[in-house]
């Protein structure tokens, strides 16, 4: 079994990456705008815009990017080189990172049910649509597949 060729995770995780941080300002700068404004109304805050702010917002896509890669190498060898693993490896990664945490908030009651429906299945296009960017770059090492 060949390791994982950590070069062009990172590489196809920058690439991911950059999927999903345009992907999350359209749907949370443009489409969600007024609902988040809401929401952070409703707890007593306001949008954090800073730089900072968008500086881990855009760490935070390009790190989901890297591991949505990482996954797509790792279950390589099982299901084979190609668009239907990274299909897998981005539900797998949308599954970790999205659906697990909003149900969270909805447990919590910081969003309703209602509210999440539009982020869930945009968000499970993301992740597979970033995971084929990425693995698109991903090669494992020494050998072109």
């Amino acid at each position: 079994m060949r390791s994982v060729n950590w070069g062009r995770v990172i590489l196809g995780g920058i690439v991911a990456g950059i999927v999903v941080n345009v992907s999350e300002t359209l749907l949370n700068a443009v489409v969600l705008r007024r609902q988040n404004e809401e929401m952070m109304r409703a707890l007593g805050k306001t949008m954090p815009v800073s730089g900072a702010a968008m500086a881990v917002w855009m760490l935070w896509g390009v790190l989901f990017g890297i591991a949505a890669v990482w996954l797509y190498a790792a279950i390589r060898p099982r299901y084979g080189a190609g668009p239907a693993t990274a299909v897998k490896a981005g539900i797998a990664a949308w599954f970790l990172a999205h659906l697990l945490g909003l149900i969270a908030q909805v447990n919590m009651g910081f969003l309703t049910a209602g509210m999440v429906f539009l982020p869930l299945v945009w968000t499970l296009v993301e992740s597979i649509l970033a995971t084929l960017a990425g693995g698109w770059v991903y090669k494992e090492a020494g050998r072109e597949v």
